[in-house]
């Protein structure tokens, strides 16, 4: 039976989630042989405390030096939250997994697992929406963005980038774990995503989470357009800055955030549009593995690599 999450009330949620016979999923493990576990735990372990120290050196950073207290790092800080807190949601548990060779998660787990990481990630592509608009306006509009961009509109940009995700996962995570499930409960898969799930149903109504996802993409296909709208506009407006050394730090503020959003989203079109006939458990593990968890780790380094201010502010 379908439960829409706003006509479920707080007491009734648990109830939702113990009407399957699934007590327990078994995520995909990255090796059969111990002393790779061991040498993957240690891998995603150093990957874990170098997210957890770029992006914790960035929020320092940012929150300590005021000369850093613009809409451009404003919305950067809240980038690094995000990824601070998508990496906490699968890496940890899959750094158990290897270190202590189970394959286990919790049918509740599993549900705060898909939702955190649907929270965060949708939020996460949301963002970086509003950080392209953000560049589009001091580059295309600079005399308008003192106007545009003010505190109050930036924190309700950031809390609609916040809620946007809280919204979705809150929709797609009531309505994907309300699906009868008889199909195992091995999902071949690192962590809980709704795609490895919708494998294990076997009700024709998992067809309404499928377009639920379709809506989604185009939703996000949207964002994307938008992104590469503003960049059009933006490189349009760089090449007729008369002097090199305009057009040099122009380019310098947008690069980043222009890689970051090609990271993330070449990353995820080739995990969920990839071909069938390419298609592997070994090869799935491994691109999810680059778009969960390689972007956070990497976006610190992204972004402080080529930014002068951010370099100074560490220094101090």
């Amino acid at each position: 039976m379908y439960f829409p999450p706003w006509t479920v009330p707080n007491d009734q949620w648990k109830q939702i989630f113990n009407d399957s016979s699934i007590t327990e999923f078994l995520l995909l493990a990255f090796a059969d042989r111990r002393e790779l576990q061991l040498l993957h735990f240690w891998l995603f372990l150093g990957i874990y405390l170098a997210a957890l120290l770029g992006n914790g050196l960035i929020i320092t950073a940012i929150t300590c030096d005021h000369h850093l207290h613009t809409p451009m790092y404003f919305f950067l800080l809240n980038l690094s939250l995000i990824d601070l807190g998508s990496i906490s949601t699968t890496l940890p548990k899959a750094m158990a997994n290897s270190l202590w060779d189970t394959r286990d998660i919790s049918y509740l787990g599993c549900a705060a697992q898909l939702f955190f990481f649907l929270f965060l990630i949708t939020a996460e592509f949301s963002l970086l929406t509003i950080m392209a608009y953000d560049r589009y306006v001091a580059i295309c509009q600079p005399l308008h963005y003192g106007t545009l961009l003010d505190s109050r509109a930036c924190v309700h940009m950031a809390a609609a980038a916040w809620g946007t995700g809280f919204l979705y996962s809150l929709l797609h995570t009531p309505n994907t774990f309300s699906l009868p499930l008889c199909q195992g409960n091995s999902i071949n898969q690192f962590f809980c995503e709704i795609p490895q799930i919708l494998k294990l149903s076997c009700s024709d109504s998992y067809l309404r989470e499928a377009g639920l996802l379709v809506v989604s993409a185009c939703l996000g296909f949207g964002c994307f357009v938008f992104i590469l709208f503003s960049y059009v506009q933006i490189f349009r407006a760089v090449l007729r800055i008369p002097s090199e050394q305009g057009r040099h730090k122009a380019f310098s503020t947008c690069l980043p955030h222009l890689a970051v959003v090609s990271l993330f989203v070449s990353t995820g079109i080739f995990a969920y549009l990839k071909p069938p006939s390419i298609s592997s458990p070994s090869l799935d593990l491994v691109v999810s593995f680059l778009y969960s968890v390689v972007p956070p780790a990497v976006n610190p380094l992204i972004y402080s690599m080529r930014n002068q201010e951010i370099k100074d502010a560490l220094r101090k």
